[in-house]
């Protein structure tokens, strides 16, 4: 089991409320957190943006990584979405397991 730590940011709390229901609803996340009041700057199209978006932190495992990659696509608002991922190293056993326990494909295990 290697659990992964996901980033992606959102325009609203809105859009970012709905790919977090998705992600643990289709259980490709066991939890997401939601933080608002992000400022970000970076390059788009040749031009230096700025804008107020919505974090997420998306609790994986690598297994499920893919899957919740391909969803997160098809869901998000955004040409390109954000979508950076980071094992973790270290947790508290329990934690973790739970992580591995909820974002299980029980249609994989079935066949």
């Amino acid at each position: 089991m290697s659990v992964h730590l996901a980033f992606s940011t959102c325009p609203d709390l809105e859009s970012a409320q709905r790919l977090a229901d998705a992600l643990v609803g289709e259980r490709l996340a066991a939890c997401v957190n939601i933080l608002p009041g992000v400022h970000s700057t970076y390059q788009w199209q040749g031009k230096v943006e700025r804008s107020e978006e919505v974090q997420l932190v998306i609790k994986t495992t690598a297994e499920r990584l893919p899957a919740l990659a391909a969803r997160l696509t098809q869901l998000h608002p955004y040409e390109l979405p954000e979508l950076v991922a980071v094992p973790v190293a270290a947790g508290l056993p329990a934690y973790l397991h739970w992580i591995a326990g909820e974002t299980r494909d029980d249609a994989a295990e079935e066949s």
